[in-house]
């Protein structure tokens, strides 16, 4: 009976001389889902993703991709993967590079290059009455194009398992976008796609479930739904007839009752301190004569709990760095 995970990872540690990049750490990604390996650079993400992909072996532990051990060759052609390192051979042209690729995945020469063509005129590399950068070499194209040549081509063999190493790096905001609906129409065909990231957005946007880590541990995992109804909220959004003043924005500028002093503005999201209670601070602006539209507890997004159980270093910084 197959397994209902796509990748099952157990106890697994990696040390690199006197520094452990990955600590104990265990996960399951359930198939059919888009999986979110979060965390700032150099916490581990990399690192567990090549392990992953068998190209490095973990000191400790074990490994399952498609409910077998990693290092079964038979997964090989199952799995699509796109590296945070890119390399493609910069001398050839883009559809003799892909043609390759896609015969490393036992693809047969017969049909590769119209499905070449299709994936080339889906992300604008081939187009009517446009260039057809197909045919150009690699090093003629800017970033952005190579990273979507080499995105292609983990996809090229339509893998049941996608494995993006910050896939978002580099690309302007229409090719991101591109790359997002692409990782979404997979999920919606029953592929698993696993994506690390420190952009926390990115990860809200179009994970089902998330993995955060730091400093080589997993810090929490689980759904987002889950993620964020475990982090109890004590964010208020407000909205005001007109900017409050007076008793009310002494209220809000409270250290008891309001982490963060606020400026007067309709529109506010303040944090409420342990003990503060939200119905006295609601009461509380009623009675001070406020005119309130609305008053409304949220739920933490990723990038705060993010904030919250790890810090600031490395989240939506855009530096690469070894993970």
């Amino acid at each position: 009976m197959p397994s209902h995970y796509a990748i099952e990872i157990i106890g697994v540690q990696k040390r690199y001389e006197a520094h452990v990049a990955v600590r104990d750490l265990s996960l399951r990604v359930p198939r059919g889902t888009v999986y979110g390996l979060l965390g700032p650079n150099g916490a581990g993400k990399t690192s567990t993703i090549r392990m992953i992909m068998n190209i490095i072996a973990p000191d400790a532990g074990e490994i399952r991709v498609l409910g077998v051990s990693s290092s079964d060759p038979s997964i090989a052609d199952r799995v699509g993967y796109l590296p945070e390192e890119r390399g493609l051979y910069r001398k050839m042209r883009v559809r003799e590079v892909l043609r390759f690729l896609g015969r490393l995945k036992s693809l047969p020469k017969a049909g590769l290059d119209a499905r070449i063509d299709g994936w080339l005129e889906r992300f604008q590399l081939r187009g009517a009455g446009g260039t057809d950068w197909g045919r150009a070499r690699v090093d003629e194209l800017s970033r952005g194009m190579q990273q979507k040549v080499q995105f292609i081509g983990a996809l090229l063999h339509d893998p049941e398992l996608v494995i993006l190493d910050e896939p978002f790096s580099g690309l302007d905001p229409v090719n991101a976008q591109a790359l997002k609906d692409t990782v979404l129409e997979l999920r919606a065909r029953g592929r698993t796609v696993i994506f690390s990231t420190h952009v926390m957005e990115n990860a809200e946007r179009m994970c089902d479930a998330v993995c955060i880590i730091a400093r080589g541990e997993k810090v929490l995992d689980g759904t987002v739904s889950d993620v964020r109804a475990a982090h109890a909220s004590r964010i208020v959004r407000l909205v005001f007839e007109a900017p409050p003043e007076g008793a009310a924005m002494a209220l809000l500028q409270d250290r008891n009752m309001v982490v963060h002093g606020v400026e007067p503005s309709r529109h506010l999201e303040v944090e409420l301190t342990a003990s503060a209670d939200p119905q006295r601070l609601l009461a509380g602006l009623l009675a001070s004569g406020a005119r309130i539209e609305r008053f409304e507890l949220v739920r933490p997004s990723l990038h705060r709990i993010f904030l919250e159980r790890v810090g600031a270093d490395g989240v939506e910084t855009g530096l690469s760095g070894h993970g």
